[in-house]
């Protein structure tokens, strides 16, 4: 397993786990939406593809990390891999019954396009299902993202190109929570530091070294503190919920 950047949450590293699971639960919420041909944008190192491809005919993915991509192909020589970045997306109009995106839009520096495109390879009557974190919810800024979102503020840009948008939401239990309330009071502790705000200031590409080391270091220290927590966190502590400014991230199903 390469882990890359924290961007790039591991499942063999243990005070990854809240976040892997987080992530893992979006797979699992999203298989009972795909059908048909289903395209994967943005599939990392394969987290879900064992989740997805039972309720689908054929899986295709696609990611800029051409390396990952060769190790997928060896791994599912059924499925079709493709490196590429993205937008615009290099397949036909009308292409797929499904398609997911998690955790990829905020990456994105044209996300109109992204959207427009997601539409235009959408076969109609498909679904897509898109995740990304609620702002409102965000503990530091991430110079791994260009932005965030409220659900509002993706809504609106989906209603822009799809006629149906349902925006829901991944929210934790009490045991979740507890580990975000720990979270938050150890990197408000560490924010405290950037008394001139330069989180804010600096450009994206000065704050990424410093963000993943810090970011390591929280979650080692979480670890430490409250092993049983950390490790006892499981995808059946994260739920799909109505819209509402708690849930950790934004789960969008878009109707084409």
């Amino acid at each position: 397993m390469s882990v890359f950047t924290t961007e790039i949450t591991s499942d063999k590293i243990p005070s990854d786990n809240p976040i892997h699971q987080r992530l893992l639960k979006a797979y699992l919420l999203g298989k009972t939406y795909v059908k048909g041909n289903l395209l994967e944008l943005g599939c990392g190192e394969g987290r879900g593809i064992s989740e997805l491809d039972s309720g689908v005919d054929h899986y295709t993915a696609i990611d800029k990390i051409g390396s990952i991509i060769e190790k997928l192909k060896l791994k599912y020589p059924f499925f079709r891999f493709e490196s590429s970045l993205f937008p615009p997306i290099p397949f036909p109009d009308n292409s797929f019954d499904s398609i997911v995106s998690f955790q990829v839009i905020e990456h994105l520096e044209d996300d109109a396009l992204f959207i427009k495109e997601i539409h235009r390879i959408l076969k109609p009557g498909g679904c897509a299902i898109l995740t990304t974190p609620n702002r409102k919810m965000t503990l530091s800024r991430n110079p791994w993202h260009t932005r965030e979102y409220t659900a509002t503020e993706l809504s609106s840009l989906c209603l822009k190109y799809f006629r149906n948008v349902e925006m829901k939401g991944i929210k934790g239990n009490e045991k979740v929570m507890e580990y975000y309330r720990r979270n938050k009071i150890s990197v408000d502790r560490i924010m405290r530091f950037d008394f001139l705000g330069l989180q804010h200031r600096l450009p994206a590409a000065f704050l990424r070294v410093p963000y993943d080391l810090l970011n390591r270091m929280n979650r080692n220290k979480l670890k430490a503190a409250e092993d049983s927590l950390v490790t006892s966190i499981h995808h059946d502590d994260y739920l799909l919920a109505p819209q509402a400014e708690d849930n950790l991230d934004l789960f969008c199903i878009l109707e084409k």
